[in-house]
């Protein structure tokens, strides 16, 4: 008998490590696709204005309706939990453009950037940190 639950305790683990094996293959063989296409992200504000564009190797998926969110940033690097949204707008075609503007949102001489995250298919990115210009 106990040799019996033996063999049958051996058989349930070498088909629970396969199985696990096979998880892990399905896994990274997802992860491995890379996070989908690039995107680009531009931002302007030279007066009271804040605008930019979307540009991506699939526009019509990654670029053309893409929700492009605006910070002020609070320290030296972009991120880190402080920064504060200051708006957000839908990148839309534009001829062979696709832009996004967010109109005044009274952030003259601070230090803002754009983000348009990931979505499926397509890669995030942040504009670089620029300084916001005056509206007079």
């Amino acid at each position: 008998m106990r040799e019996e639950m033996s063999v049958k305790g051996k058989t349930f683990m070498a088909i629970a490590a396969l199985a696990a094996a096979a998880g892990l293959i399905v896994t990274g063989a997802a992860s491995a696709g890379g996070g989908g296409a690039e995107t680009k992200v531009t931002i302007k504000a030279p007066g009271g204005d804040v605008f930019g564009k979307v540009k991506s190797s699939k526009p019509n998926k990654c670029a053309n309706g893409r929700n492009v969110k605006v910070f002020r940033q609070k320290g030296g690097a972009q991120g880190g939990g402080d920064d504060i949204k200051i708006g957000s707008d839908i990148a839309q075609a534009n001829g062979p453009n696709y832009e996004w503007n967010i109109g005044q949102p009274g952030v003259s001489g601070k230090k803002i950037y754009a983000r348009a995250g990931k979505i499926p298919g397509c890669k995030a990115d942040n504009s670089k940190t620029i300084r916001a210009g005056s509206t007079s």
